[in-house]
């Protein structure tokens, strides 16, 4: 079986000096990253905007749990899958898709399936993975960018090595606008 490399993303975050010239504020590994306990994927939450960002300077620090998406908001998340046939204990990622309320209960077609009311852009860095919808699928590979607009949805990695996406997710208005 494969290992998902917990490679951390370097984050840099820039900002304004005291005298309002623009700086390097941050450098270095996200603070944010934890390994799933229903599969051996990596997570990284670089950066929150809204209802699910922590309070301070730091809107991702270590420890900070996210939902799905952010209400009011935005969250830049990066996330290793690995290939499906390593998801050992999907009843855990049930229980986890559960506690968000996002998953899919009428028997769909793939173990992740679930969908949240946000606007999300799914960009693959590396790897290959299978953009799954009701009704459609397609394989995505590094440079390809999804525009997921709150369908219901899910990823497959059907290969034998990692995918590595970058998801920006943009909480939506009650009339589905960002």
């Amino acid at each position: 079986m494969p290992d998902v490399s917990p490679r951390r993303v370097r984050r840099i975050v820039t900002g304004e000096d005291a005298q309002g010239r623009s700086t390097i504020l941050s450098d270095g590994p996200a603070p944010n990253h934890f390994m799933a306990d229903y599969a051996p994927s990596f997570v990284q939450v670089l950066w929150a905007t809204g209802e699910s960002a922590a309070e301070g300077q730091e809107p991702a620090p270590a420890g900070h749990k996210f939902g799905f998406h952010s209400p009011k908001g935005s969250i830049l998340r990066i996330v290793d899958f690995p290939p499906d046939d390593t998801y050992t204990r999907k009843d855990r990622l049930t229980d986890f898709l559960d506690t968000h309320g996002v998953r899919d209960e009428n028997a769909p077609r793939h173990f992740w399936f679930h969908k949240t009311e946000s606007l999300d852009y799914a960009i693959c860095l590396s790897g290959e993975i299978h953009a799954l919808l009701d009704e459609d699928e397609t394989v995505m590979t590094a440079g390809d960018v999804l525009i997921q607009r709150a369908t219901n949805q899910s990823w497959s990695n059907r290969s034998d090595a990692p995918c590595r996406m970058a998801f920006v997710l943009m909480a939506l208005d009650e009339d589905g606008s960002v």
